[in-house]
């Protein structure tokens, strides 16, 4: 058991695979838990969970930086993206980085039988390239390493023309704070570095495309007021980003709630100045390359075997281990890793 920004957490010491999935603090544990005994108990209600769907929708645009009219709540960032894919004209060209997460590049690759194609690019190169294509879709932190996208570069590059910008978030809300409301699409799972369940997403879509992309996964959520859509013709459907809302999954939402609304609550400069700084120190102890982001790729060999051996949690990723410093990490989490590393 740690304490940290205020929280209590019970994961294990030596934790640093929130790139994988994020530990829960112990507030978000109990909301789950309750939920779990109402339901066992057979007390639980469907409208039980509207103030949690509402608190998860205004904590993530708080993070985000979104209005939270612009807001959907989705299952993953695939799904939150399939309806962007679905809206593109017949021939369009996406731009992703090489090596990009699949649920960000598989959504328009998908739609090859329309004739839309999707081009990688390095990284470094994304930013010269967006202009000529019709989309640039793009991780603000790279799963696989950490690294980061000129995101001022890209806005500069792409403002005022017709080219859909979609950044994935999911490797940095929750330890970022970035201008992100002037994309077309801001997408995030929560289960990473916002610390909640799987099976919550959330995306703000720009109000461009709310008018393109077509709600396919329309069910009473999307009327806004579920108790009173439940039933029967005609068509009734909000007037902003909750019309693409899916059918939540109610015992994730809850937990999604409970940690989106403390990691709002935050000081964002603070977790960033702690997590970068952990990352920091283990790159300058380990001879690596400097980075920006807590997320480290450790090419060394034999790394994730030593990692694992020194009861260290990590991942591996494009042949390199992978470590995250997350606001629960210590200087203890850091001191094991490079011991581990060095010895």
């Amino acid at each position: 058991m740690r304490e940290a920004f205020g929280a209590t957490f019970t994961g294990p010491e030596g934790y640093l695979n929130t790139p994988a999935y994020g530990l829960p603090p112990k507030v978000t544990v109990d909301a789950v838990e309750r939920v779990h005994r109402g339901w066992a108990a057979g007390t639980v209600t469907g409208a039980d969970f509207d103030a949690d769907i509402a608190a998860g929708r205004e904590a993530f645009a708080r993070i985000a930086g979104v209005p939270v009219a612009s807001v959907t709540m989705g299952a993953s960032v695939a799904a939150l993206l399939g309806p962007v894919a679905s809206c593109l004209n017949d021939g369009a060209s996406v731009l992703v980085p090489e090596g990009e997460f699949t649920s960000v590049s598989f959504p328009f690759a998908a739609h090859h039988g329309r004739d839309v194609t999707v081009t990688e690019v390095p990284l470094d190169r994304l930013v010269e390239a967006a202009p000529d294509h019709d989309v640039v879709a793009v991780s603000t932190v790279q799963s696989a390493d950490g690294a980061r996208v000129d995101l001022a570069a890209l806005r500069a590059a792409t403002e005022g023309s017709d080219t859909i910008v979609i950044l994935d978030a999911t490797q940095q809300l929750g330890w970022l704070s970035l201008d992100l409301a002037w994309a077309d699409v801001v997408v995030s799972s929560t289960y990473k570095w916002l610390l909640s369940p799987t099976g919550i997403a959330w995306a703000a879509y720009s109000d461009r495309l709310l008018a393109r992309i077509v709600p396919h996964h329309a069910n009473r959520y999307a009327g806004g007021a579920p108790w009173d859509t439940t039933y029967g013709l005609p068509l009734r459907l909000t007037d902003d980003a909750r019309r693409f809302d899916i059918s939540p999954a109610w015992f994730p939402v809850v937990g999604a709630a409970a940690s989106l609304t403390w990691i709002a609550s935050l000081d964002i400069d603070a977790v960033t100045a702690h997590c970068l700084g952990l990352a920091d120190r283990a790159r300058t102890a380990l001879g690596l390359t400097p980075g920006a982001s807590p997320i480290v790729s450790i090419p060394i060999e034999h790394a994730a075997i030593r990692l694992q051996e020194a009861g260290l949690r990590a991942s591996v990723r494009q042949g390199a281990a992978r470590v995250g410093f997350a606001l629960y990490n210590t200087e203890d989490d850091l001191d094991r890793v490079v011991e581990a590393l060095n010895a």
